[in-house]
């Protein structure tokens, strides 16, 4: 049997308040002090967030390769300062030979970036030399942006489609996944100002919430793919496509859109030259599309809570793991709406396209295939759908903060694996996959506190930050607090700061107000330290019913273990210690357990806190 014990046996058990201080840096209490945040982990009451409602027409040449475009923003500056220049981001640059990068890249990779055609902002024109641009460059203004007001900037821009898919780019020579795809004004806040990050290909992205309007002007017989509503599809669709794409939209049954076959017959799109395809999404930090004259297309829906939600796919025919992804996703997004996170899918659709990023987009994922593993591929589509709430739903500034969503989309992929897979596939697949890749990694220099920002961490140790240490703390902290109190803090966080831009702040603060618990000593040990998961069994005795079991914390994380006690008789007992057992003294603890037979030894189990020096984690008495 397992006993689930909050703190060491025979101690008391009461909540201790620490009283325990979080280093905060000076940006950011400046923020408080301004009243754009609060300490109660809630927006402030001078809180704002600037805003862009972008029109945007888009042409995509299947010959030349070339992306061209032309767009309206109407940008909201609601700071409470004037702006002096507009920061232009365009993460396509990436791709230019001299753009900074976090690794090597293949020929294939590199193109001449964005070309700038015309840049206009409130009437007047700018001399725009783009070549000298990166990923992202500012722009000094010739007339002031007036705080509360709001502002017309008029683009005209072209760029080639990298030959190498990554994020980005030719799938094939006759598929293509746009993304990054227009110049956008970078995220001015209220704790940095303009963000200048440049993306280095390592780091993810960080975007204004915007309402968007794409026409996307589409050669003959490729179908578009998009973030957002479907506008136009009796304008683009041949009719029996067209039926089968609306079948799709109320149907709990996958319905096979179109094949191969008559993809490449010309059957399926308006026999035009061009087609426009029309989308739109309010309120959302990207906008992608894709587009293939050959890729199969399946379609079904959803029925959440208070809508039916479109699922989609988008693959190479013979995909077989791809074959299965609307049903993989149909049960995906009910799921993450009616357990973990709990909060019902906020969108209108959901497409997947084979391509080879593994990476996520509002509405969208582009995944690999892998045919032969169906348990891998159905997580890698939980992970990425996963970040429709981190940090899409969140707008999390991934560029400084990645554990703030990789961390839980991980946590997320976990837990509804252990419903797609069973428990001990799920913890398997986890242990592998992702925490003994940290634990076990011999150039443990490279491990730096998790609050370290994700642009200041390199090699191994933005994925141990990012992914793995994260998702631990998490389901450190779920453990610590149980489901309910875990789910009802993290909703007040969620409801915090859906919509809006939290920090890592406003995440510690929000648990606390949420479960009512100063949780500032979990915050501590486990996001501004160097701790690592190495737990030793110093000395066991028994004596008058009890069994002493002496603990050094050697790494220092507060984790949850079972204390496995095995009796002469061959009896077993299992007693869980939640992170509680930690909360006073981090370092050393005791457990007194009573017991009524004779011990023949004691082990510790942290599961999927695997431990550094297991080996030291049993004693015979």
């Amino acid at each position: 049997m397992k006993r689930l014990l909050f703190g060491c046996l025979m101690v008391a058990s009461a909540h201790y308040f620490s009283g325990q201080e979080l280093y905060i840096p000076r940006n950011v209490k400046k923020a408080y002090e301004n009243g754009t945040r609060d300490i109660s982990g809630a927006p402030g009451k001078n809180y704002w967030q600037n805003k862009g409602i972008y029109n945007v027409e888009v042409k995509v040449d299947d010959n030349t390769k070339i992306v061209s475009g032309k767009e309206t923003i109407t940008y909201s500056n609601n700071s409470p300062g004037d702006l002096h220049s507009l920061a232009i981001r365009f993460v396509n640059n990436l791709h230019k030979p001299q753009a900074p990068r976090s690794g090597f890249v293949s020929k294939d990779f590199l193109s001449s970036g964005l070309h700038i055609k015309s840049f206009i902002v409130n009437g007047e024109k700018y001399n725009i030399n783009s070549d000298d641009w990166g990923t992202v460059a500012s722009v000094k203004l010739q007339t002031a942006i007036k705080s509360k007001s709001k502002s017309e900037i008029k683009i005209e821009w072209e760029y080639p489609l990298s030959v190498k898919s990554e994020r980005e780019g030719q799938i094939d020579p006759e598929t293509f996944y746009v993304a990054y795809s227009f110049p956008r004004i970078s995220v001015y806040d209220d704790y940095n100002g303009w963000d200048m990050l440049p993306h280095s290909d390592r780091q993810e992205f960080y975007n204004d919430f915007n309402d968007y309007n794409f026409a996307i002007i589409a050669p003959k017989n490729y179908v578009v793919w998009a973030t957002g509503e479907f506008l136009n599809p009796e304008a683009v669709l041949q009719p029996n496509y067209l039926k089968r794409y609306k079948t799709s939209l109320r149907s709990d049954q996958v319905v096979h859109i179109a094949s191969q076959e008559e993809m490449k017959s010309g059957k399926v799109t308006k026999q035009n030259k061009w087609n426009t395809w029309k989308f739109k999404a309010a309120n959302i930090t990207d906008f992608c599309f894709a587009l293939s004259n050959h890729y199969v297309w399946d379609g079904a829906s959803v029925q959440l809570k208070t809508k039916r939600a479109s699922v989609q796919s988008a693959y190479k025919a013979g995909a077989k793991d791809f074959e299965h992804y609307v049903d993989w996703m149909r049960y995906n997004l009910d799921w993450y709406s009616k357990n973990w996170p709990g909060v019902e899918y906020p969108y209108p659709v959901m497409t997947a396209v084979q391509g080879y990023a593994d990476m996520e987009y509002p509405m969208m994922i582009n995944d690999n295939s892998i045919p032969d593993n169906f348990e891998d591929a159905r997580l890698t589509a939980d992970h990425e759908i996963a970040h429709t709430y981190f940090p899409f739903y969140m707008g999390i500034n991934e560029t400084r903060y990645a554990f703030m969503d990789e961390g839980w989309a991980t946590t997320l992929e976990y837990l509804i694996g252990i419903d797609e897979n069973g428990e001990a596939k799920a913890k398997d697949f986890y242990k592998n996959f992702r925490v003994k890749k940290w634990i076990n990694d011999p150039s443990a220099e490279q491990d730096q506190p998790i609050i370290t920002m994700s642009t200041q961490v390199s090699g191994a140790g933005y994925g141990n930050n990012s992914y793995v240490k994260a998702s631990l703390s998490y389901l450190a902290l779920k453990d610590y607090l149980g489901d309910d109190l875990f789910k009802k803090a993290l909703h007040h966080y969620m409801n915090n700061w859906n919509g809006k831009h939290p920090i890592p702040w406003d995440y510690f603060n929000s648990m606390n107000t949420g479960s009512g618990k100063d949780l500032n000593w979990f915050w501590n040990n486990w996001f501004y330290t160097n701790n690592y998961i190495d737990l030793k069994i110093t000395k066991g005795t028994q004596e008058n019913g009890l069994l002493t079991v002496n603990i050094d914390n050697v790494g220092g994380f507060a984790i949850p273990f079972d204390a496995i006690i095995t009796y002469d008789d061959g009896g077993i007992e299992n007693l869980h210690f939640t992170p509680s057992l930690w909360e006073k003294n981090q370092k050393q603890a005791v457990l007194t357990i009573p017991v009524k037979n004779k011990v023949k030894s004691i082990k510790l189990d942290g599961d999927i806190f695997m431990d550094y020096t297991p080996e030291n984690n049993s004693k015979n008495l």
